[in-house]
């Protein structure tokens, strides 16, 4: 049998790994154990290398140095979804469903051939593979992932080329429950997913036997699914409290595990700082605190200078100590915390009247969207929800006049309107975020003032940022502008899990008018406002 079919269920283990992009590091010996039956979610700011790392563990490319050993029998999906030039969704299934169909006849095959003792050795094995994963029940298992993750009654020749970003990660999903392997790698795996779809793919990682890794910014998803949680921020006393970035548990009791873990480190930085400070006074000062100039009285000479002998030999011995105290202090110095990314701007200025920002009456987007009615007033919050398809990127195109519906009105009043889609692009590449944005804007506030982008990241070139740099870079532009209308299309998307929050507190804040399109749950759930639920295939 290939080495493929086999029911050991073994740990992915990754040992001080590195990866360099010029003279870019991006990951510097980094280390991951995943163990079957716990699924592991990797978190980190955007840019930290969680992708680079799920490439290397998959095996698409190469690690500078360390070492990697996975199983044999390992799927990843990153956040494009590859298939064979040509192919059409019965092409995938079917190779997908081979090894499924394969075990089982090879079983067949066996069952009548069990009289002989290698025949039973490999009867087992097989028979145990075919277990594990489920294979009688494979054909069944990929119609209904196909209809529960919105691919409805797969069409076996449709070309995988004519579907969307979104079709195709469905249908990379599809494939992946339907061979249930032994190790899954899923990079941002919710980002094209309805509510109804992300729970069907929580399930199956919940119920999977073997090895799960996950990079996501779904905070909801990771509290569902993860076990275990790898942070590749980098962290003076790691989130384990010892300098290691492996927590075990969920994402909730991650997060005040990482709160306490920051307390700890910026404490003991003070502390430690404190010290220095008194140890250099102390070596510094001690000599002089002696009144040594003082001339001695007649008849006390021998006294004077036999005490003053001693005095200056605790003296000596006092500096002494104070100095190899700071230098044992500076070699085992407590960095000093670098300052968190937050968000420190305003979303949107409140308008100077109270009349309706937004009006909606009877707006039809044909097979898009539709809405009878909608009012959102100054200073206003909306949420617009719905699952894919319902229409909450084609509301927001309509409201920031970028498309024209068929038929209905909409009145839009704000003096200006700022538009984040979900997917954003920048005419010149080759500049800088600082170039970009200074190019783009006349504002006083500067674009490291704002928080989102790193330092480290003003002065490289944009098309070299990450999706999530480069949204956070189209936000800063939008704030920058002072909208008094904000609209914002799934503004969590790609961006890091703190900055998330961050936003979500300014959302809340926010004295303007904003309209948010999202499918967030963790959002959601925490939204104070209107809301607004779209339904799909209303607009037919």
């Amino acid at each position: 049998m290939s080495s493929i079919l086999s029911s050991t269920l073994s740990p992915l283990v990754a040992r001080d790994v590195s990866k360099t992009y010029g003279d870019r590091v991006v990951l510097d010996g980094v280390d991951l154990v995943a163990n079957p039956g716990l699924p592991l979610g990797m978190v980190g700011e955007n840019g930290v290398g969680k992708s680079t790392f799920m490439r290397l563990l998959a095996d698409v490319e190469p690690a500078d140095s360390g070492s990697i050993v996975k199983p044999a029998d390992l799927a990843y999906l990153g956040q494009e979804a590859a298939f064979p030039q040509g192919a059409t969704t019965g092409q995938v299934l079917d190779e997908a469903l081979a090894p499924l169909h394969d075990a089982a006849a090879r079983l067949e095959v066996l069952a009548g051939n069990l009289t002989e003792h290698v025949w039973h050795e490999e009867y087992a094995e097989v028979l145990a593979w075919a277990e594990l994963h489920r294979a009688w029940d494979a054909d069944r298992r990929a119609e209904e992932a196909g209809e529960r993750l919105g691919l409805g009654m797969l069409d076996r020749d449709r070309p995988v080329a004519v579907m969307s970003g979104g079709e195709r990660t469905r249908l990379a999903l599809t494939t992946l429950v339907t061979r249930r392997p032994n190790c899954v790698l899923l990079d941002e795996p919710t980002n094209h997913l309805d509510d109804e779809a992300v729970r069907f793919v929580e399930e199956f990682l919940v119920s999977l036997p073997g090895i799960v890794v996950v990079a996501s910014h779904d905070r909801t998803f990771l509290d569902a699914v993860c076990a275990t949680i790898i942070d590749l921020d980098p962290m003076h006393l790691g989130v384990d409290g010892e300098g290691g970035n492996r927590f075990t548990g969920g994402y909730s009791a991650y997060l005040a595990q990482k709160k306490q873990s920051r307390r700890r480190w910026e404490e003991a930085f003070l502390a430690q700082r404190d010290e220095l400070n008194k140890l250099r006074a102390t070596a510094a000062t001690t000599a002089r605190q002696v009144a040594h100039n003082r001339a001695p009285h007649d008849g006390d000479k021998f006294i004077y200078h036999f005490k003053g002998a001693r005095v200056a030999a605790t003296i000596s011995r006092r500096v002494r100590d104070a100095e190899k105290r700071i230098e044992t202090l500076e070699r085992n110095q407590v960095p000093k915390p670098p300052k968190p990314l937050r968000f420190s701007g305003t979303l949107a200025p409140r308008r100077s009247d109270g009349g309706l920002v937004v009006s909606v009456r009877d707006l039809v987007v044909p097979g898009r969207v539709l809405v009878p009615r909608l009012d959102v007033p100054g200073a206003g919050r909306l949420l617009v929800t719905g699952a894919n398809g319902s229409g909450k990127s084609t509301l927001l195109k309509v409201l920031n006049g970028d498309l024209a519906p068929a038929s209905g009105t909409v009145s839009v009043s704000a003096r200006r309107t700022g538009y984040l889609p979900q997917e954003v692009s920048f005419l010149r590449p080759d500049l800088t975020p600082q170039q970009v944005y200074d190019a783009a804007t006349a504002a006083v506030l500067r674009l490291g003032d704002l928080g989102l982008l790193h330092p480290r990241d003003l002065g490289r070139p944009v098309g070299v940022l990450s999706v999530g740099q480069q949204r956070r870079l189209a936000l800063a532009i939008l704030v920058a502008r002072e909208p008094d209308l904000l609209l914002l299309d799934e503004p969590t998307n790609h961006i890091s899990l703190t900055l998330a929050e961050e936003l979500e507190d300014a959302l809340q804040r926010s004295a303007g008018t904003v309209v948010v399109a999202s499918h967030d749950r963790w959002l959601r759930g925490r939204w104070q406002g209107d809301v607004l639920p779209l339904v799909a295939g209303a607009g037919r």
